[in-house]
């Protein structure tokens, strides 16, 4: 039975959830002032609805979107949502008129074609 939305989670919940382990989300709490779960008798921590989202959030940034902690640090410092859309990070911004001879989806194309000949490597060796 899945909790609500509006429930508060366990560490165990949310770690489980995001994929990683119990003491990567307290080293993120004490890393990013922004999440703060309640702590009750024993320490346990409950993460409400918005911990976890900015849990996710920081997740995402950290882990798809090639972060830093201090670069998420300074993202959520100068947000005031972060829950928000991302903001493109500054090196990776890109003005399309710079690449004329570029689709969108050829990096992405390239991508998917050292994934195969990388597979087909692993499959052989």
């Amino acid at each position: 039975m899945d909790k609500s939305d509006a429930a508060f989670r366990t560490i165990g919940e949310v770690s489980d959830e995001l994929g990683v382990a119990q003491h990567v989300l307290r080293y993120w709490e004490t890393r990013f002032p922004q999440l703060k779960p309640i702590q009750r008798a024993g320490n346990r921590r409950y993460y409400r609805p918005a911990d976890v989202t900015l849990a996710r959030r920081i997740h995402t940034l950290l882990n798809r979107d090639g972060y830093t902690v201090k670069g998420v640090q300074k993202l959520l410092a100068t947000r005031s949502a972060p829950e928000a859309e991302p903001a493109v990070p500054v090196a990776k911004a890109v003005p399309p008129s710079s690449m004329p001879n570029v689709t969108p989806s050829a990096p992405l194309d390239e991508l998917r074609a050292i994934r195969a000949q990388l597979a087909a490597l692993l499959a052989a060796g």
